[in-house]
């Protein structure tokens, strides 16, 4: 059953004895891999040599510390509102009687996380905070990890570290023991 009055005749051509034997394609192919053999590679040996950054990279968060070194955040929520890919989230609380040292103003983060497979690097939540708490690091690439939940970033990955000595100096009190495990950790 013919559909429509269109019809192409094609001849059929016979094969000479090199196309018989596939010798144009065979050589053909052998002559791209041999011009991508000796082009420049494109990829990196990354962990040996790191690919320079541009000027408008913007790598891993880091939540800044004031010149006490107090936590800069207040938990406004206003990095969170502002992230389009919501992952930030924060929940607020008070500052406990001796807690000056810690934390700069009355209202502070308990916990804040960033979610790293749903953070796009936009940089909104580092122009939306008024207290120039987060920071996206022009020089750090968020590492690999194997599980899920390790790119979860917790207040314990994302506040700037404090070095252990300056720690009892900018009024944060830690036992000897807390002091040498951060040492530990730093070193």
């Amino acid at each position: 059953m013919q559909l429509t009055n269109r019809a192409k005749v094609l001849e059929k051509k016979p094969m000479t004895l090199a196309e018989r034997a596939y010798l144009p394609a065979i050589f053909q192919g052998l002559s791209i891999t041999m011009r991508h053999f000796f082009m420049k590679k494109a990829t990196v040996r990354y962990p040996e040599e790191v690919r320079p950054f541009s000027g408008f990279f913007r790598g891993l968060h880091v939540l800044k510390r004031d010149e006490l070194g107090r936590e800069r955040c207040t938990a406004c929520g206003l990095c969170a509102v502002s992230c389009p890919a919501e992952a930030i989230t924060m929940v607020a609380g008070e500052r406990k009687k001796g807690e000056e040292g810690l934390y700069r103003e009355e209202k502070y983060a308990i916990s804040y996380e960033i979610n790293m497979l749903r953070c796009i690097f936009c940089g909104l939540c580092e122009e939306a905070c008024p207290k120039a708490a987060i920071y996206l690091q022009p020089d750090k690439m968020a590492p690999p990890r194997y599980e899920r939940d390790e790119f979860v970033y917790g207040k314990d990955r994302l506040v700037e570290p404090v070095s252990p000595d300056e720690r009892s100096v900018k009024g944060i009190q830690l036992t000897p023991e807390q002091a040498d495990k951060l040492r530990a950790r730093i070193v």
